[in-house]
């Protein structure tokens, strides 16, 4: 089987190659265009009790994923292995997200925009998710302006994510009508849900 994750983003084709594991696929071979997904699929083969076999130079690499028998055990090991700041894979106490801006980081903003798409992708496609995802100050851009986030905060309500929106924040950017997931709330319920959590991850 092979798999072409040519022109796509890190952490996509990890996450691809990571379903086929978890499908308890053999053996299998995933395409890619560049240096840092290769170091990215070698670590997960590792980690996950395969042997891995790189061909290519350059911007075309093949990397096969050689499995056995032994692969099939323990394949339950995180994805936050190789991007912990995501830690979505692996059981964890009752936590939430608190996201102020619209962009991952302090740096260039097309990067961070660019960042925050692949994180709330990412997030997504794990199996330990957040409570509640709360959105504030800048923040309220993404479930209002933003599509592709749009897309992956549905994904991540209809598991089962509450969604609260700062109903104060989406007034003062005149963004109120344009909610597109989530429900609308206010400083008191989401400083609650900050108080009641083990765990708050800011980006």
């Amino acid at each position: 089987m092979t798999i072409d994750a040519r022109g796509k983003n890190c952490p996509i084709p990890v996450i691809m190659a990571n379903k086929e594991i978890e499908k308890n696929v053999l053996s299998f071979t995933i395409l890619v265009d560049n240096a840092i997904a290769v170091e990215n699929l070698k670590k997960l083969a590792q980690n996950k009790g395969y042997g891995v076999e790189i061909k290519g130079v350059d911007s075309d690499y093949s990397v096969d994923f050689i499995g056995n028998e032994s692969s099939f055990h323990g394949n339950t090991s995180a994805l936050s292995d190789l991007f912990p700041e995501t830690n979505i894979s692996t059981p964890t106490d009752d936590w939430v997200l608190f996201m102020g801006k619209d962009i991952i980081g302090a740096g260039d903003p097309v990067l961070g925009g660019n960042l925050i798409k692949m994180y709330f992708y990412t997030l997504s496609q794990g199996t330990s998710l957040p409570k509640a995802i709360l959105f504030m100050n800048a923040g309220v851009k993404l479930p209002t302006t933003n599509d592709q986030v749009i897309e992956h905060l549905k994904v991540l309500a209809e598991k089962g994510c509450e969604i609260l929106v700062c109903g104060a924040c989406l007034d003062f950017y005149q963004l109120t009508d344009q909610l597109q997931v989530g429900t609308i709330s206010n400083m008191y319920d989401i400083t609650e849900k900050i108080n009641g959590a083990s765990k708050v991850v800011t980006l």
